[in-house]
């Protein structure tokens, strides 16, 4: 006789691309407010799906003006990263690049529910995830080492 057993996780998906733009400005570091799931209201780096057609390079700086208004120079890879959230399911392979500010205050856009600046001292007081905490610190350490 076959056993059949339910479960409230829903079914993890196909892995998505995304990207993450961990943006300096000065010893302030670019963060915004979860939005939507997953990880809703924490906060996290602006950063997306990419779209058909479109380069990883391209994302990042499409999803850092749509979630914050602010404008940057994209630097290089830092890392990428598996964010694997079985509460919703959700797999996304997260390319996370360094960006220095060039212009604009952050607003809070499209799926963001904040944005600001804080200072690098701060960061692990503000954010809730390792996985961002680790690639902002290995970002600011690849910055002093150029």
């Amino acid at each position: 006789m076959a056993t059949h057993t339910t479960s409230d996780t829903p079914p993890m998906t196909a892995p998505v691309a995304a990207v993450g733009v961990i943006c300096l400005r000065g010893d302030d570091v670019l963060l915004i407010r979860r939005g939507r799931p997953p990880r809703l209201g924490e906060w996290s780096l602006p950063g997306g799906r990419v779209e058909p057609g479109e380069t990883v390079r391209d994302a990042a700086l499409r999803e850092l003006r749509e979630e914050t208004g602010v404008e940057a120079e994209l630097g290089p890879l830092v890392d990428v990263v598996d964010g694997i959230f079985p509460g919703s399911g959700r797999h996304y392979v997260l390319i996370d690049f360094l960006a220095r500010w060039t212009s604009g205050e952050p607003v809070a856009g499209d799926d963001a529910a904040d944005a600001r600046f804080w200072p690098l001292g701060e960061v692990e007081q503000h954010v809730a995830w390792a996985e961002t905490i680790r690639v902002i610190r290995l970002a600011v350490a690849r910055l002093a080492a150029e």
